[in-house]
């Protein structure tokens, strides 16, 4: 959907909140990493968890061989994203969460960027019903989101379905390009005011809603929000 209203520049801070802010949106859709927070929670949670012997060495050394494959284009994005939450077959869901916090609390060198969390913050004193968008392992975002105030029933991440607490192989949802509008239309079917995205995973939330907000792209949603209109807007301390 194409923006009206909405700027393709780079505003200041205080111009990208007062922009949002005025438009006064109903439901918003925030992807997480990258946006919300500097780095990849999910990408680095897979290298961590498997020094930390989370997972068996079988597993270890087979999903590490799919690393590899995917980097060089032959596993797709949903498959690996799939396969780093399935990797948990036959752990329970709160030695999970345990971990999870674990790694947020003491090994996620990402740093929040403080002008999102005010938005989120913001929208929802101002009664946006927000949704934290991500194809990393809901775990993670889970307790990344309570940074947020995001609760756990507004989370759209990777997840698998539980036996009895147990976590199987069987995926619910991969909110990754175009799973990231299919999951929001199956969830929260409402209309999306306003979405926030960092790279061209979230492009195609970002075109189904009134307004986008390229947060800390890549070069190739930069390129992408030129072409669409979208805000551009990069937090400070990240650069360009």
């Amino acid at each position: 959907m194409e923006t009206s209203g909405a700027r393709a520049l780079n505003p200041t801070k205080q111009e990208f909140l007062e922009t949002v802010l005025g438009l006064k949106p109903r439901v918003a859709a925030f992807d997480c990493d990258g946006t919300l927070w500097s780095g990849d929670a999910g990408e680095r949670f897979f290298d961590w968890e498997i020094k930390q012997g989370v997972v068996s060495d079988e597993v270890a050394k087979a999903m590490r061989a799919r690393y590899v494959e995917y980097k060089a284009g032959r596993v797709s994005e949903d498959e690996m994203c799939g396969e780093m939450v399935t990797m948990h077959k036959g752990i329970t869901e709160a030695a999970m969460m345990k971990t999870a916090a674990d790694f947020m609390t003491h090994a996620f060198p990402g740093k929040i960027f403080a002008e999102m969390q005010e938005l989120v913050r913001r929208l929802q004193e101002n009664g946006c019903e927000i949704w934290a968008v991500s194809s990393s392992n809901e775990w993670v975002i889970r307790t990344g989101m309570k940074a947020f105030g995001i609760a756990e029933d507004r989370i759209l991440a990777t997840k698998v379905e539980l036996e009895d607490g147990v976590i199987t192989d069987r995926l619910v949802r991969i909110p990754s390009g175009p799973g990231k509008p299919k999951a929001l239309r199956e969830v929260v079917n409402k209309e999306i005011d306003a979405a926030f995205g960092n790279s061209r995973w979230d492009a195609d939330m970002l075109a189904i809603a009134k307004y986008g907000f390229a947060v800390n792209p890549n070069p190739d949603l930069e390129v992408a929000a030129r072409q669409r209109g979208w805000t551009i807007y990069f937090p400070d301390g990240t650069g360009r």
